[in-house]
């Protein structure tokens, strides 16, 4: 649905897109995880057609960026773009004529949309009346109203309360149910592992690492983690090295790493030599997969 090829982008003399490479297959969600300018917002607005490029290629369901392809596209921005005195009928069609739509047509894609994001009891309310979640599910509507092939939603729950974050993630995987293509940008990893079939990580301009969720806890070389406290920890970490074990710092606390899972007494007999406040077990999850890979 979207090929990317070898895309460059300078601001200035700063290379900002470094001969990046992006597919994304019909039907899937592909989350594009990375820090703050590695680069997905201009990928993004280069997609779009808001920046121009100085080297690569796009296709969008196998036809090369154009104004015409735009029109397989729906963006639903971190910000809304949604005009706070008009009802949520009316946003939905003035976005919709933008798009040539009018008429049954128009009055047919808002009833669809508008029950698509569960908000047809809300289609007369004025944006200001309606929740931070609402408005951020009208957002997604509007994004949705030229019935476009594919979906970016960039930081879609950013802001938003947990129960609505859970709402917006119903509406996301319904989407895909549907058959819609998804482009999804985040910085809750959690919302990515939930959400996304294929995660591809971005640093520095290149999409360095991508893959299932399966595939990529391959890149961390353990089973589980085991986050161990202390007042001995040079010892720890000499134990520890001495029975085979690497190790990381996750928010200042020590993880052995793992290649087996051990089960808790195993743990006290290896490093009985020193006495261990607290010993916990912990499942690898995207947030060690990501800082594995963006701190090499």
């Amino acid at each position: 649905m979207l090929e990317i090829n070898q895309l460059t982008k300078f601001y200035e003399s700063k290379k900002v897109l470094d001969s990046l490479n992006l597919n994304i297959n019909k039907g899937e969600i592909c989350g594009l995880l990375g820090a703050n300018g590695a680069g997905k917002t201009t990928t993004i607005n280069i997609i779009c057609g808001l920046l121009n490029y100085e080297q690569g290629s796009i296709f969008i369901n196998g036809q090369k960026l154009s104004k015409k392809s735009k029109y397989y596209l729906g963006v639903s921005p971190q910000e809304n773009l949604l005009y706070s005195h008009l009802t949520c009928v009316e946003n939905l069609a003035f976005f919709g004529k933008l798009y040539g739509l009018k008429g049954t047509k128009l009055k047919s894609s808002i009833y669809e949309c508008l029950k698509a994001v569960n908000l047809l009891d809300k289609k007369d309310d004025t944006v200001s009346a309606l929740s931070g979640g609402m408005q951020r599910k009208l957002n997604i509507a509007i994004a949705l109203v030229h019935h476009p092939l594919l979906l970016i939603l960039d930081e879609p729950t950013t802001g938003l309360d947990i129960e609505a974050r859970y709402d917006i993630w119903q509406l996301i995987l319904r989407l895909k149910q549907e058959g819609m293509t998804i482009l999804l940008t985040t910085h809750l990893l959690d919302e990515a592992e939930k959400l996304c079939d294929r995660l591809c990580i971005i640093k520095q301009g290149k999409i360095v690492k991508e893959g299932s969720l399966n595939d990529l806890k391959n890149i961390l070389p353990a089973k589980e983690l085991i986050f161990i406290k202390c007042e001995q920890e040079e010892k720890l970490i000499e134990i520890a090295k001495k029975q085979g074990f690497n190790y990381r710092y996750y928010q200042g606390e020590i993880a052995i790493l793992s290649e087996e899972i051990l089960e808790l007494s195993t743990i006290i007999d290896i490093f009985s030599e020193i006495y261990l406040t607290s010993v916990t077990k912990v499942n690898i999850n995207l947030q060690h997969i990501y800082l594995e890979i963006i701190n090499n």
